[in-house]
């Protein structure tokens, strides 16, 4: 479920509930204060105690004519100065305190009501963190709780400029769209998602918008000489895919794209090297990467933008069986570059090492940005609050950094170093899939090997293992798959490329 219906207007709507922001001083917003006839919504306050402090909430039955609720927001100090991020976080307040309300809603809350760095785009942000916060995935729930499920189905947000606002809402409803497609394809189960219908999910999707998709199977990998890859799927009755997809949005259609590489590994067991039981339900979120560039692929396309962009879901499902590849087994990727395999649950590095040079040789990009829930490593490094950014380019690491900070989904840069680059050399082949034991650093070695795949092309990895899902609810998504990193590269995209 997720709330569409979201509308602007000039004036709110009768008989239904309002939501109105508090400053910490006690003083209303001037939507609230229009309302404050006779006191009565100060004289709740008082009563409730409310203090106004930042994205707090509280509600109360409405004694007024024609609204039945009114939600107080806690919009802090007067001279505080939002951020884009908590601009979106006090739009999903707002969700928050109004979900169970089975009716409309209007937010009184718009941008005039607040400072903001972003000098635009105010009241649009509040909506988007609204709209992106009521995003849940029940899709297979056949019972459910009436009395915890979200029942609001509109909301409108009141703003003197509300035509003006709800053009330029589009572009941030196609943002969430993106997004909204990354969180639906993630959370699905394996059996429903395998490599065959997730590319046919991003020819579905992508195609009627103006994206050329080429979908590489099993055999023409095989010509290529992709053998890391096919080596990962080896094991599964599932085919491997590889999904390329072509936005030529840019004014030059000849400049060189920007290329996103996803790593899609649609269930991860492990293969022979089998992961425990516990938490093994989990490894169907292994595909986020590519999940990623899909969704981030549609918001392109959905709002034009005016670049040239390579995407690439490197797709496979990681199983043993009879034919699954072996541990001390030699594999010649695409590149030429032979590797031993230490662990064949070190197979998103594989996938990547053959879709990464692919992309490079094939389409000769300006950048590469590789997203891939690729260690357990960096969530020991850095939890679920960042990814880690690996960049063998200082300029591309900075942009996406302040892309990061404005956009809320954090990332941390992480060393790379000759030291660790060494210690995946093999004995027996050109390198091994693994760091020698006692490295430990596994995040960063995992790097290191696909550092050897791009040459001297500006690039970027992202470990996103530690932020794809959340197990609690967040400002901006419920418990369950985050959809991290659209938001994060098209903010990217849209700073540094879209002129």
């Amino acid at each position: 479920m997720v709330v569409k219906d979201v509308r602007f207007s000039a004036s709110r709507s009768e008989n239904c509930s309002v939501a109105v922001g508090v400053y910490s001083d006690g003083s209303l917003s001037a939507g609230a204060a229009a309302l404050d006839v006779g006191g009565k919504i100060s004289e709740s306050i008082r009563k409730l105690n409310f203090c106004g402090g930042l994205f707090k909430t509280c509600s109360f039955v409405s004694c007024a004519d024609k609204i039945n609720h009114v939600i107080l927001v806690g919009l802090g100090e007067k001279s505080r100065e939002y951020s884009e991020f908590e601009l979106e976080k006090l739009g999903a307040a707002v969700y928050c305190a109004s979900a169970k309300l089975d009716e409309e809603i209007s937010v009184l809350i718009s941008g005039s009501d607040v400072s903001f760095k972003c000098q635009k785009y105010g009241t649009e942000l509040i909506a988007l963190g609204f709209m992106l916060r009521s995003w849940n995935f029940d899709k297979y729930k056949t019972k459910c709780d009436c009395e915890c499920k979200p029942k609001l189905k509109r909301a409108v947000f009141v703003t003197e400029e509300c035509e003006a606002v709800e053009s330029e809402f589009a572009w941030f409803r196609n943002l969430a769209d993106g997004i909204f497609l990354t969180r639906e394809v993630v959370s699905e189960p394996a059996n429903v998602i395998y490599p065959e219908t997730l590319a046919k999910i991003a020819e579905s999707e992508l195609k009627p918008l103006g994206v050329e998709v080429q979908i590489l199977e099993k055999d023409e990998m095989a010509k290529l000489g992709m053998g890391a890859l096919l080596g990962v799927a080896q094991g599964s009755e599932k085919d491997p895919r590889l999904v390329i997809l072509k936005w030529n949005g840019a004014a030059d259609k000849s400049a060189k794209p920007v290329a996103f590489v996803g790593k899609g590994v649609t269930f991860d067991s492990g293969g022979i090297s089998i992961k425990p039981d516990d938490g093994m339900h989990e490894m169907r979120y292994d595909m986020a990467g590519s999940g990623t560039v899909l969704g981030l692929m549609k918001a392109i396309a959905l709002n034009k933008l005016p670049v040239n962009v390579v995407g690439a879901m490197a797709l496979v499902e990681n199983m043993p069986s009879g034919t699954a590849q072996r541990p001390g087994d030699v594999v010649k990727s695409m590149s030429g570059q032979t590797i031993e395999i230490m662990s064949t649950d070190a197979e998103g590095r594989l996938i990547l090492a053959d879709a990464l040079w692919y992309v490079q040789s094939k389409h000769n990009p300006e950048a590469i940005i590789d997203l891939a829930t690729l260690t357990g490593a960096i969530v020991v490094a850095l939890g679920h609050e960042f990814a880690g950014l690996f960049s063998n380019c200082d300029k591309l690491a900075d942009q996406l950094k302040t892309s990061s900070e404005i956009t809320g989904e954090k990332v941390w840069r992480m060393p790379l170093s000759e030291h660790f680059d060494k210690s995946i050399n093999s004995d027996l082949a050109d390198m091994m899939n693994l760091g020698k034991p006692g490295t430990r650093a596994g995040g960063t070695t995992a790097a290191q090997f696909l550092k050897r795949f791009v040459n001297d092309k500006r690039w970027a990895h992202i470990d996103i293992a530690g932020v794809e899902t959340t197990k609690d609810d967040l400002f901006i998504c419920s418990k369950g798959v985050t959809g991290f990193g659209v938001h994060l590269l098209f903010d990217f995209l849209c700073r540094n490329y879209a002129k």
